[in-house]
């Protein structure tokens, strides 16, 4: 398909800078057969008894990095882990980089170029390495708000860009479909016998890079590392045979539950890497329902919710929210999304 369709307008004054406090007072679009504005409160009269939420549990590192190479200024956004001290990123200017250059973020806290690739990316080698560069991260690092957020990271970004759920290190962008739960919210769920569970996907940053080439089937995914447990396997596998409805908090955890289904519909462990790029045409095996945030145009994650929901039924319910006011990407309102035959 071509990715002009995929497109549409935003005024700036829509894309949120800040998350709206409490989390759970957020918008919520309901688009199903119809358009429907609620908030996020709302939620546990909008799903069914039996139904199982899926939460993604990754914990944004501190992941962008100023530093020099002799004197030359580097910025460093990391995307993807490949080992205890080995990291991909993103690197501006790349051009003053080479394999075996030095980049010094403070006296104690350096990395080395292993290799240079396309379109800004290097791989680097940090020392240190292991649970210490967790420790220097968070000590010189800075949280990597999108691009589109115009103003630098602060001390509220630590907190805000972070979801209830999140425990495991890794990701370099937040699920943001779970900024919006609370604590409050997942009682009422519960109490409406509405049952959670948790899985993890590192978010990279490729999530924010722009689709450039002309055609869906020309762009080239980047792998995110996830894992679904043995556990969580088995409570979607008994939700579904029960009659309950499998509801994704975010595309992150969609992908990686539909990574990890069977033709059969079943749905088995994962551990490893993902590069699934759904585009309309993909027949979705798990998830019957979809909370998302707003996406960017043009995006693999506005084509992923234009495959679930309808491309047409889609670009209604983006022009109903510009007009209505609503809040874009990561800090802005939400959409709750049936597929596109319901």
């Amino acid at each position: 398909m071509k990715v002009d369709l995929f497109d549409y307008e935003l005024p700036p004054d829509r894309i949120a800078d800040r998350p709206i406090e409490p989390r759970d007072a957020a918008r919520l679009l309901v688009v199903g057969a119809g358009l429907e504005d609620r908030t996020i409160r709302d939620l546990p009269r909008l799903l069914a008894p039996g139904d199982l939420l899926l939460f993604n549990d990754t914990r944004v590192i501190p992941a962008r990095l100023f530093g020099r190479r002799g004197e030359a200024k580097i910025e460093i956004l990391l995307h993807q882990r490949l080992g205890d001290a080995l990291w991909r990123a993103f690197a501006r200017p790349a051009k003053r980089l080479k394999p075996g250059d030095a980049v010094r973020f403070a006296e104690d806290f350096s990395a080395r170029v292993e290799e240079k690739g396309e379109a800004g990316e290097v791989t680097l080698r940090f020392v240190p390495g292991g649970a210490d560069l967790m420790a220097a991260l968070a000590q010189h690092g800075s949280t990597p708000l999108p691009p589109y957020i115009k103003r630098a990271a602060d001390s509220r970004d630590r907190t805000d860009y972070q979801t209830l759920f999140a425990a495991r290190d890794g990701a370099v962008a937040a699920p943001t479909a779970g900024l919006h739960m609370t604590e409050r919210l997942l009682g009422e769920l519960g109490a409406r016998g509405i049952a959670w569970t948790t899985l993890t996907l590192h978010v990279g940053a490729g999530t924010f890079l722009p689709v450039k080439v002309e055609h869906t089937q020309d762009h080239r995914m980047h792998a995110e590392y996830g894992e679904l447990s043995a556990e969580a396997a088995d409570r979607i596998n008994r939700t579904r045979a029960a009659g309950g409805r499998i509801v994704s908090v975010g595309t992150t955890c969609l992908r990686l539950v539909e990574s990890a289904a069977a033709e059969d519909g079943s749905v088995r462990p994962f551990c490893g890497e993902t590069r699934l790029f759904i585009t309309p045409g993909y027949r979705f095996k798990i998830v019957r329902r979809l909370l998302t945030n707003f996406h960017l145009p043009r995006s693999t994650l506005f084509m992923l919710v234009a495959s679930f929901a309808g491309l047409e039924r889609m670009k209604r319910a983006y022009a109903h929210a510009i007009g209505t006011g609503y809040r874009f990407y990561s800090y802005g309102d939400a959409t709750l999304l049936s597929p596109e035959e319901a």
